[in-house]
């Protein structure tokens, strides 16, 4: 991986932990000193809810006599290497040796961590001040240790490997051998955030770091390549029952009747039941038959033998044609909501003498981790013991107390490495099926494990988006004018944005090119449907930058300019001081909204920087290539991070595509905290997206998903991948994260490569469904 360095004049400090946090150091009984963090905010709220909030010894640091130093992780890890990075930069500020360190998982506990998830690439922007600060106060209290133990100025003390040095004596001393010491040096009250800060703890300069900047490697990396159970999927325990749970094929569905005790005589079967929340509770647990058996191969024998009848409801009726009819008459018809308005773009696109039409379509996808949807329960003596895979822990804890009505004080949630998330475990749908389960049997551990069908059957999808775009450029080939119709799932007469647009299925206001077009507008109407939505990988931005990418090529060749100098161009127009307020229905985030877009956060100047380099990278232009080959470029600003990316890919006479390489540049901040991690996080970003541009849809019929595994819902194949160069491009901004934004550039590169090499403009993915031969 290669990183250029380019300071930047616009420094863009992110916030950190609430001011009202706290700071708390504690000794350890039977010696040693623990350091934690948490919110008061959040004490509050969890004492809201009944939970204590009071401090327990299992949270950042740990370091034991003995000279055993542990860090916690706090945040779910579902292989975007958060367990490592977190955990690095408290290590780095404490000054050990990462090599002395162990790393544990920790469980929810939010009154210890605080928030405790992962999902919106937020791990880093959220707690790289805080845990830099956490460590950095360890290596004080060692620091303060060691002078009153020695009688010498704490500035004579020095630091490093995990040891305190005075150098002038030639004494030194290992953090565990200071451990009691330094718990006694803390006032009895926790410190708050604003007395922390007040206490002048001095951070390392960036150009100390040992640990921080290099490539390090997973710390559970040895344990899956050789097998080691760490993913939900793995645990077991004495006594367990494995359970399979059969759902409706149509959303939404639930249980007249079924063939029970025909399943309960199948070999291993220990107990079969119908579950139904009721009406008001289904949307939370899904109707549906359990089998527990002894052994989960059991459980699925007979679920073969199951025979249920299903009240499949109104929503059998539906299917993706119908969408699709929808959309386009929507498209055609006057917008429900109108989100934004600069200037006049009819006029204008009416005025133009070189405009450009046209419609692009994004399709449901389904997250498809490897690992299926997976939880372990106990329920015994009214208590509940939960072992899940999870991106939401909290999430998942408050949707089985407002189901099955558990206290939350009265759960135990412990988080299992993921085999994969992209946003399907935010909904922890799973782990109330699970707990739903157990209850019904207490006193015996159930394992709860999704087939790939259930998977792929019953997930929260990626929503489809149609965009009925316009636009028009003037004799200088400047973009004047950009209108766009965007018709998605969402609730027609709502005038709540977060309600009128579906889960992840909201467009900003802000989006780019608004505020650099001077003749902008932005109009909304919706489709209603029962299929089930949710956050896929970069949630709104993987669909919203392909439809817009490629339709700024196909303006960009009205123009007759090259596609990244009219770029740069787009770039460098007319920018509005800041964006409008949203009109009523606008979509501004949440639920509704993208976490993209060209907000007061988006910088032209770093988005240029990003495009400079990949297009130096990938040398653009600079080799005629053959034909049936071709090159194209997209970039995207979503969660913080400024990406662009140029894909080639070659496509033969009879249309087959082979994408033969990727270049990605990203600007995520002064500091790439492992290197190892950045990279491979965005190689697997960039190959991701080529993914949902060659192969990837969900098709709904009679109400129920079409596609039931990876035979005909394909992830990439090795044969498919292609190398992935990656350049980070260091700026003066604090450091944000890496899961998502260098995925939606991808999907627009390669359409805008296919077009490149066969002269089709690709307007509907995936790329599969088109015939792309050329002569």
């Amino acid at each position: 991986m290669a990183t250029t360095i380019k300071p930047s004049a616009t420094p863009n400090a992110q916030k950190g932990v609430d001011r009202r946090g706290f700071l708390r150091v504690s000794a350890i009984a039977g010696g040693g000193l623990l350091i934690a963090s948490y919110a008061e905010d959040l004490e509050a709220a969890t004492s809201a809810f009944g939970m204590r909030a009071d401090y327990t010894p299992n949270a950042f640091i740990r370091i034991t006599p003995d000279n055993v130093i542990t860090i916690i992780s706090k945040n779910p890890e579902i292989g975007q290497g958060v367990k490592t990075h977190l955990t690095m930069i408290i290590a780095e500020e404490l000054d050990v040796e990462w090599k002395a360190v162990r790393i544990e998982q920790g469980d929810h506990n939010p009154a210890a961590y605080g928030g405790q998830g992962a999902g919106g690439s937020t791990a880093t922007p959220q707690n790289w001040d805080l845990l830099r600060r956490v460590g950095a106060y360890g290596r004080s209290l060692m620091v303060e240790s060691a002078a009153q133990t020695w009688g010498v100025p704490a500035a004579e003390v020095t630091t490093g490997a995990g040891n305190a040095y005075h150098r002038a004596s030639n004494r030194t001393a290992t953090y565990g051998q200071l451990a009691d010491k330094a718990a006694t040096l803390v006032p009895a009250t926790p410190l708050t955030i604003q007395q922390f800060q007040a206490l002048n703890i001095p951070l390392k300069d960036p150009k100390d770091y040992k640990i921080i900047g290099t490539k390090v490697p997973g710390v559970d990396t040895r344990k899956i390549v050789t097998g080691q159970p760490l993913f939900g999927i793995d645990f077991t325990m004495p006594g367990m029952l494995s359970a399979a749970y059969v759902k409706c094929p149509v959303f939404g569905g639930k249980v007249v009747s079924a063939n029970l005790d025909v399943i309960k005589a199948e070999p291993g079967v220990r107990h079969a039941f119908v579950l139904d929340a009721g009406p008001a509770a289904r949307d939370q647990l899904h109707s549906g038959v359990a089998i527990l058996a002894d052994t989960w191969w059991q459980a699925n024998a007979a679920r073969r033998k199951l025979v249920v009848q299903w009240d499949e409801g109104s929503g059998a009726t539906h299917t993706s044609a119908q969408y699709t009819a929808k959309a386009a008459e929507l498209g055609k018809a006057a917008p429900m909501r109108n989100l934004r308005k600069d200037g006049d773009a009819d006029a204008t696109i009416a005025g133009a003498t070189k405009k450009v039409e046209a419609a692009y379509y994004v399709p449901l996808i389904s997250h498809a981790p490897l690992e299926p949807q997976n939880t372990t329960a106990l329920f015994k003596d009214g208590k509940l013991e939960l072992w899940s895979a999870t991106q939401q822990p909290a999430g998942g804890r408050a949707l089985v107390v407002s189901t099955l009505g558990i206290k939350t004080e009265d759960i135990t949630l412990h988080i299992m490495r993921s085999g994969g998330g992209f946003g399907r475990r935010l909904t922890n749908d799973y782990m109330v099926e699970a707990a739903a389960i157990a209850k019904q049997v207490p006193g015996v551990p159930v394992k709860l494990i999704w087939t790939r069908e259930d998977d792929i059957q019953h997930d929260f999808y990626r929503p489809p988006q149609w965009h009925h775009l316009s636009g028009a450029v003037d004799a200088n080939g400047r973009v004047v004018a950009w209108k766009n119709h965007y018709v998605a799932f969402g609730t027609p007469n709502s005038t709540q944005p977060n309600v009128f647009f579906g889960n992840s299925s909201g467009i900003s206001a802000a989006e780019f090119p608004a505020r650099f077009v001077r003749n902008f507008q932005l109009d909304g109407s919706v489709i209603e449907t029962h299929v089930p939505l949710g956050a896929l990988r970069a949630p709104g931005s993987n669909g919203i930058a392909y439809a817009t990418q490629c339709f700024i090529d196909e303006l960009a060749q009205a123009a007759g300019k090259d596609p990244i100098q009219f770029r740069y161009d787009l770039l460098s127009q007319y920018q509005a001081d800041a964006p409008p307020a949203a009109p009523a229905g606008a979509a501004g985030g949440g639920r509704g909204g993208a976490p993209g877009g060209g907000g007061p956060q988006f910088s032209a100047e770093r988005m240029r920087g990003v495009l400079e380099l990949v297009a130096e990278k990938s040398g653009w232009g600079k080799t005629r290539l053959p034909q049936g080959t071709g090159m194209g470029v997209g970039f995207h600003y979503s969660h913080l991070g400024h990406f662009a990316v140029v894909v080639q890919v070659t496509v033969s006479k009879a249309g087959a595509i082979k994408v033969d390489k990727a270049w990605c540049a990203g600007d995520i901040g002064s500091q790439v905290i492992n290197v190892l991690h950045a990279e491979n996080q965005t190689q697997g970003g960039v190959l991701d997206g080529i993914a949902e541009a060659l192969s990837q849809e969900i098709t709904v019929d009679r109400g129920r998903v079409v596609q039931t595994n990876f035979n005909n819902f394909q992830l990439l194949r090795m044969r498919q991948s292609c190398p992935v160069e990656v350049h980070f491009l260091k700026t003066n901004n604090s450091p944000t994260g890496l899961g998502e934004p260098m995925l939606p550039p991808a999907v627009a590169a390669t359409v805008n490569a296919v077009f490149a090499a066969t002269g089709k403009r690709i307007r509907s993915l995936p790329l599969s469904k088109h015939d792309l031969k050329w002569t």
